[in-house]
């Protein structure tokens, strides 16, 4: 099996537009940011979060895989590798959101004195401490996206086995330190643009969205690379039924932590924890939300329940394409509510922003997924795989 580098004119079809249109949208969006400075902000935090989640979400199944040993996860490593090293990207990306934190978050005041509203919150929420902990953040990330990646890249040239075990213990800790970093991320960058509510539950969602929406981004990648080998050959309509089966495990977790959070509030019946959903399912706001329910729960979870179309690497693309558009969806209700509770309220800024920063991930991403082989070469497992293939 030819397991070589993708050719450069290959990803060049997808990677150089991703750059122009990415490059392009960007600077549109600059353009916005002189007349509406607080939605642009808005947009870009929504933006960020977005592409982010989709990075993370390609971590946190790589260190899955490590920890579980499936075929399935050797035959999309690259693409998980490849979206992990992105976080870097993203931590420049996220800078330009300091320029513009007292517009965003509601805890930040001028005066010397704290926010009445946060009383005990506010030994947590201040300025320096939230700094930090987004270093924090960053570092633990970075970190377990660079060792994972370093060592993969050694044992394709060295082919030592023994760095897939130095993988597996990395990744049994390095979950541990993910979900808590996702789950005070999730704290500090969403649910505290309302700092007067709160769910203990919010980081577990986010959590689940960051796996669901990195499967699906997998699968859309592999979709495309199953052309040419050596993925012609690795990705069996066998392997699109394994992604399909951990997409749909994600589908129905997402669904249960959206469902528990909702009945929790919703049994207490506090006004603190109501007004949350109260902003987001009236004046506009309730359209979202069902759009949500319909493309990222109801339809993906009959779809997924048919083994032909987990088969069809066109049903799945197409399903794992609407799943991340509706992402997008579900990041957009969640965090511009929070400025526009008396109205649903849309700016083409929500459109641009997307589509600039995801340019430019898009590019970072198929740049980083052309440095090496499509398939780990020294992988123990790489040639049961290959056995698998070429039976079919």
């Amino acid at each position: 099996m030819d397991q070589s580098n993708v050719p450069q004119q290959y990803l060049s079809r997808v990677q150089v537009p991703a750059l122009i249109i990415g490059a392009l949208a960007l600077a549109i969006s600059i353009i916005g940011a002189v007349f509406n400075t607080d939605r642009f902000f808005q947009s870009y935090l929504f933006a960020v979060i977005f592409w982010l989640n989709v990075s993370l979400g390609c971590l946190g199944i790589l260190m899955t895989q490590y920890m579980i040993f499936g075929k399935w996860g050797l035959s999309v490593r690259r693409i998980l590798e490849a979206g992990a090293m992105v976080i870097p990207l993203m931590f420049v990306l996220f800078l330009p959101l300091l320029f513009h934190l007292p517009g965003l978050y509601k805890w930040i005041v001028t005066s010397p004195e704290p926010a009445p509203l946060l009383g005990p919150k506010s030994a947590y929420l201040n300025v320096p401490f939230f700094l930090i902990r987004a270093v924090i953040y960053f570092a633990c990330w970075i970190t377990l996206a660079y060792f994972l990646d370093h060592w993969s890249t050694e044992q394709d040239r060295t082919g030592n086995a023994e760095l897939t075990s130095r993988m597996s213990l990395l990744s049994r800790p390095g979950m541990i330190i993910f979900f808590l970093t996702i789950t005070f991320a999730a704290f500090d960058w969403v649910m505290s643009l309302e700092p007067d509510w709160f769910s203990s539950i919010f980081g577990v969602l986010f959590l689940a969205t960051e796996g669901l929406s990195g499967v699906a981004f997998a699968i859309i990648v592999a979709a495309y690379l199953s052309r040419r080998e050596p993925f012609s050959e690795i990705m069996t309509p066998q392997r699109f039924n394994d992604l399909g089966n951990l997409l749909l495990t994600f589908v129905m977790f997402w669904a249960y932590i959206n469902l528990s959070q909702y009945l929790i509030i919703w049994s207490g019946n506090i006004p603190e924890e109501v007004t949350w959903y109260v902003h987001r399912s009236e004046n506009g706001w309730e359209w979202p939300i069902r759009l949500i329910l319909a493309l990222q729960f109801a339809g993906p979870f009959l779809v997924l329940l048919s083994r032909r179309a987990k088969r069809s690497v066109r049903a799945m693309t197409i399903l794992s394409a609407v799943i991340l558009v509706t992402h997008v969806i579900e990041i957009y209700w969640r965090v511009i509510p929070a400025f526009h509770q008396e109205a649903f309220s849309l700016s083409w800024l929500d459109f641009a922003l997307p589509i600039g920063i995801g340019g430019l991930w898009i590019a970072a991403f198929l740049w980083l997924l052309g440095r090496k082989a499509l398939v780990p070469l020294h992988d123990p497992r790489t040639p049961q795989l290959e056995e698998a293939a070429a039976h079919g």
